[in-house]
């Protein structure tokens, strides 16, 4: 089983959770990703996490390729 899909079920599980006792998806998502950034604050710098969390929100887009994509 490889990372990703470890993380999708216990996303999806979240996801199933939080529809079941009627809260906001939205509140669930900020709630995960701010436990991800404690957690990657344990063993890299600010400034890595800070780096790691731009290219994701630079590169959100489905629509549009990455920058490092060529035609």
């Amino acid at each position: 089983m490889s990372a990703t899909e470890i993380a999708q079920r216990h996303f999806s599980a979240a996801m199933a959770e939080a529809e079941q006792a009627g809260m906001d998806r939205d509140g669930v998502c900020r709630a995960l990703l701010g436990l991800v950034v404690t957690k990657y604050i344990e063993t890299r710098t600010v400034a890595d996490v800070q780096s790691e969390l731009r290219f994701v929100a630079d590169n959100c887009d489905p629509d549009t390729d990455f920058m490092f994509m060529r035609p």
